[in-house]
């Protein structure tokens, strides 16, 4: 009997605690349940909510390189992405620790039976959220990583996409809209896209459709997609920062996600246009290995009345930071983005112009080898105040003259605007410049111009009061370059037969960068020394005539100069006359 009671209590027991455990399950059911309506509530409109997972930054221990800087075990490789010519590596750094250099890493490459290692081409990026290690292309059948050099440890390595279809850059734009930048969805230039057939997404992992936010695309045009942003990405500063921020994506409708390494990081915008911009006259570009360049372009550009510089750096490998430096220290007011997606010109330049838009009136969309040239009495206050007047002048554009060689065959000691001085006879495209308030939101452009909004209209500058002078066809040693990729979505590179004809390429050149024999003489139809002229009246040092881009050892250039001086002047004379 006693046994027995033992065992009915027992049995009690059991009963209390399973009706207990009941009531905490149904309560906590309850609760879930009032709390997604009450997000249901929150978002609205078109948005359909799922949960979505936070997960916490758990940081592992640290270990100390050289007593300055943690093991790899504390960073990791958040992705890397597939170019065709070499890979980037994403750095996912924890608070505190010290930036890697490229003296820092090794890239190495695994395969199922050996491994081997090369230099980082470079290394961009000077703060922990946005450093990118450029590693060559690996061989068929390796993955790529990194390695330390001082102790051999390999960094953990993320997910890998390819190139071909990528969600690459996204920002939140003033109205709160996301602008989307995607490789990958082959629309056709200059055509606003059926919106209904993509959808916008947001979250951590879109391997797992369940916990993804989804929104309408509002517009869609090229490789630019405009997404209404969800309220809780807007309300959340936590989820739009760093390296833990929200991705956003796009998804074609009945075809799947895009991969993306794109953060819909909160864009340091006003809210409402400011009633004056700081600068009247900004520039922006997009280069590779032009460092040698930057100096006089800058220079020469400050001397007219640009103010601001805006250069988006698309892998270049040469010394450009050390003459950014330069000028920043000169007091030029110039910053680099890094901008490493190949053939995204046109994405580029609507990233540019939406970042200018509170700063500068007026954006000149020029390359480095384009000078604005005023051959009047004008000065660019006095063109740009002209056009002010008038309100619906959204966009100048601007006629370019083509230069050629102009009988060198060594790159002009004293710069481009000195050095060639004989062009083709006509006018060859346009560019411009343009206010940022007055692009279309969709940022359809095609580098020569941009697409307004409506109200705005364009006008095309008179040549004898602004002109660009595009230095085109340099001495072979610069011009080949141009063979290695163009920068332009839509505009076909030279080695391909696409467009053979096009005024983009180099008439009678083909698809090699062989150098033909004649090249020195070529493209010149007109002697015109105008901008030459006003740069050394304006530069130059009145006894030496050095110009202040001029790099060392300017004795012997000045003597090289001198040389090249009297041959050219023969050379104008008889070729152009």
């Amino acid at each position: 009997m006693k046994d027995r009671g033992k065992k009915q209590r027992d049995v009690v027991s059991w009963s209390g605690f399973f009706w207990c455990t009941l009531i905490v399950v149904f309560s906590c059911v309850l609760f879930t349940g009032f709390t997604f309506s009450t997000f249901h509530l929150l978002f609205g409109g078109n948005e359909k909510f799922q949960p979505v997972l936070v997960f916490r930054w758990q940081a592992p221990s640290r270990e100390s390189i050289s007593g300055e800087a943690p093991v790899t075990r504390s960073i990791s490789i958040r992705e890397t992405v597939l170019l065709p010519d070499q890979a980037l590596l994403f750095l996912n750094y924890p608070p505190s620790t010290r930036l890697f250099t490229k003296e820092d890493l090794d890239c190495v490459y695994f395969s199922a039976n050996s491994s081997l290692k090369q230099k980082p081409l470079y290394v961009d990026g000077d703060d922990r959220d946005s450093q990118i290690v450029r590693c060559p292309l690996y061989p068929r059948g390796f993955t790529v990583s990194l390695a330390l050099k001082s102790n051999g440890e390999n960094i953990t390595a993320g997910p890998t996409h390819s190139w071909d279809s990528l969600v690459y850059e996204a920002m939140i734009d003033r109205d709160n809209t996301t602008i989307v930048f995607v490789k990958g969805l082959n629309l056709r230039a200059e055509k606003i896209s059926n919106s209904s057939k993509f959808e916008c997404v947001y979250g951590w992992d879109f391997t797992r459709p369940r916990y993804l936010l989804r929104t309408n695309v509002v517009s869609i045009a090229q490789e630019i997609v405009r997404c209404k942003t969800p309220l809780s990405v807007l309300s959340s500063p936590r989820r739009m920062m760093g390296n833990n921020s929200v991705k956003v994506s796009i998804r074609v409708k009945g075809r799947g996600i895009f991969h993306s390494i794109a953060r819909a990081g909160l864009h340091s915008v006003q809210p409402d246009p400011p009633a004056r911009k700081e600068y009247e006259m900004c520039v922006c570009t997009m280069l590779r290995n032009q460092a040698r360049f930057l100096k006089e372009w800058v220079m020469y550009h400050a001397a007219i009345g640009v103010q601001r510089w805006f250069i988006y750096d698309n892998n270049s490998d040469d010394n450009i930071d050390e003459v950014l430096e330069w000028l920043s220290n000169a007091n030029y007011n110039i910053t680099k983005h890094i901008w490493p997606w190949i053939k995204t010109q046109e994405a580029g330049f609507a990233h540019c112009a939406l970042r200018a838009r509170d700063f500068c009136e007026w954006v000149g969309f020029i390359d480095v080898d384009e000078f604005l040239y005023l051959p009047s009495t004008l000065g660019l206050h006095d063109v740009l105040q002209n056009q002010s007047r008038y309100g619906y002048v959204g966009e100048m554009r601007t006629s370019c003259y083509s230069f050629g060689p102009s009988g060198l065959t060594r790159v002009p000691p004293q710069g481009v605007t000195v050095g060639y001085t004989c062009r083709v006879g006509v006018v060859e495209r346009h560019k411009s410049i343009v206010r940022p308030e007055a692009l279309n939101s969709t940022l359809i452009n095609v580098v020569h111009h941009f697409h307004l909004r409506h109200g705005f209209k364009y006008v095309n500058v008179d040549k004898g009061v602004l002109i660009i002078n595009h230095y085109k066809y340099q001495v072979w040693e610069v011009f080949k370059e141009k063979f290695y990729r163009r920068v332009a979505t839509y505009v076909a590179d030279w080695q391909n037969d696409q467009n053979a004809g096009s005024k983009d390429r180099a008439p009678g050149l083909g698809t090699r960068a062989v150098e033909p024999q004649d090249w020195s003489t070529r493209f010149c139809e007109v002697y015109d020394s105008g901008l030459r002229d006003d740069v050394l009246r304006i530069f130059a040092k009145p006894e030496s005539q050095i110009l202040p881009w001029q790099e060392e050892h300017e004795e012997h250039e000045q003597h090289l100069r001198t040389r090249t001086k009297g041959k050219h002047k023969g050379f104008f004379y008889d070729y152009v006359r």
